[in-house]
């Protein structure tokens, strides 16, 4: 929240004029600021036969300029493709696998803005898009249906298969969006650092991410897991937060797996001995939450490529569960409707391979006038049916309230 208050600025002129065309655009949250990305020369639409040539691709360009990148976002299904995994037939909207964009275009919003661009005096037909619900939320399934699910996969805990296991649970009703709109109203109260909105022609998505899965920068890489939640009340602060989480076994052991897991994912791409926890276990604020969080660092080793990294690190293990491979085989087996972009990942690649990328959690898709908002909490050998179908709820509260 402060940083949205702290980069309001005034009235622009350029900025007003692009929101309300029919440019398609990305906002992304960055340490500073925010960057919009827009005037796209080229638009790569993913699947499976050209990921590895996109990857080849990008291995092999220059970096020269500030736009000389791609982003995007990778889909749940693509993802689990890409390393060796069926799934089941479900119930699927026709939408895409994943998408990436080569901008023109940067502006970059501090305390003051600047904009970067290989393009002079670009005009914008006006487009203003408006917010219509059509319908109200209905969520895919109920508790009564979450409770099987939940003691299908208590069972398969208690028999070794995993240890830890991610229900989602999907929020859908029929509506349009200005998602510019929705971006920067989720910003004012509940700002996250992979926070990013994407507007195009045929769909959108809005996100208030808090997890930053790639963060590789030269050799260095960070990841950043995220597993622990408590629900906010009066007279509760992050220093109460953290005594809770430290005392409190079960999220300490879903913690403590979770890490575990991501510094596994990271070795097998890093030098032997070089993944490290960077900032262990601390506390991040959010509006209606506290998550329980750490850093862990690592150094690639040499002729690592583009694809390998992905390939490690993706899907991220903290919404997936533990260990990953059999876990996302169970979900896979067992969940009746494609998550698309749910538990996929948002960011760039430059074209000197450095990357950022989030796990795309709390987010709207909006796509053939239906919004749809998926979450998912963790269900470990202890845990509560109801306490977990109670905070997917409180995971996808702040969306859901948009549309009031």
């Amino acid at each position: 929240m402060k940083d949205y208050k702290k980069h309001k600025f005034k009235f622009n002129p350029y900025l007003e004029k692009l929101y309300q065309s029919d440019e398609p655009l990305i906002i992304y949250k960055v340490k500073n600021g925010y960057n919009i990305y827009t005037h796209f020369s080229k638009k790569t639409i993913l699947n499976t036969k050209n990921i590895y040539k996109f990857f080849k691709q990008l291995e092999n360009k220059k970096y020269k300029k500030q736009t000389d990148l791609m982003i995007g976002f990778f889909g749940y299904e693509l993802l689990c493709k890409i390393i060796g995994l069926k799934i089941s037939k479900q119930k699927k909207k026709i939408f895409h696998r994943g998408i990436f964009y080569k901008p023109e275009t940067i502006i970059k919003i501090r305390e003051n803005i600047s904009i970067i661009s290989n393009l002079k005096n670009r005009k914008h037909k006006h487009n203003f898009q408006k917010t219509q619900v059509l319908s109200p939320f209905k969520l895919n399934i109920n508790f009564s249906k979450y409770k099987k699910i939940f003691k299908l996969f208590s069972k398969k805990i208690r028999e070794g298969e995993t240890y830890q296991i991610k229900i989602c649970t999907k929020y859908r009703n029929k509506s349009t969006i200005n998602p510019i709109n929705f971006f920067w109203r989720l910003m004012k109260v509940n700002s996250s650092p992979e926070a990013f909105m994407i507007k195009d022609k045929d769909y959108s998505i809005v996100s208030c991410s808090p997890e930053t899965l790639i963060d590789k920068r030269g050799s260095i890489i960070f990841t950043k897991p995220i597993a622990g939640t408590l629900r906010k009340y009066n007279g509760l602060n992050k220093q109460k937060a953290l005594k809770y989480f430290r005392n409190n076994m079960k999220e300490t052991k879903e913690h403590n797996m979770i890490v575990d897991m991501e510094r596994s994912d990271l070795s097998r791409i890093c030098k032997p001995g070089s993944v490290k926890i960077y900032k262990k276990k601390f506390v991040e604020e959010y509006k209606h939450l506290f998550h329980y969080v750490t850093l862990v660092k690592g150094t690639l080793n040499k002729n690592i490529k583009l694809k390998n990294i992905i390939q490690s690190m993706m899907p991220g293990g903290s919404v997936i569960g533990c260990p990953k491979i059999r876990t996302l085989e169970l979900l896979n087996r067992q969940e009746k409707e494609d998550r698309n972009i749910y538990t996929g990942s948002f960011g760039f690649i430059k074209y000197n391979r450095d990357m950022r990328f989030n796990i795309i959690i709390r987010s709207i898709l909006n796509y053939n006038n239906f919004s749809e908002i998926s979450a998912a909490s963790g269900v470990v050998l202890d845990s509560s049916a109801k306490k977990e179908f109670n905070e997917n709820y409180i995971k996808a509260k702040s969306l859901l309230e948009l549309y009031k």
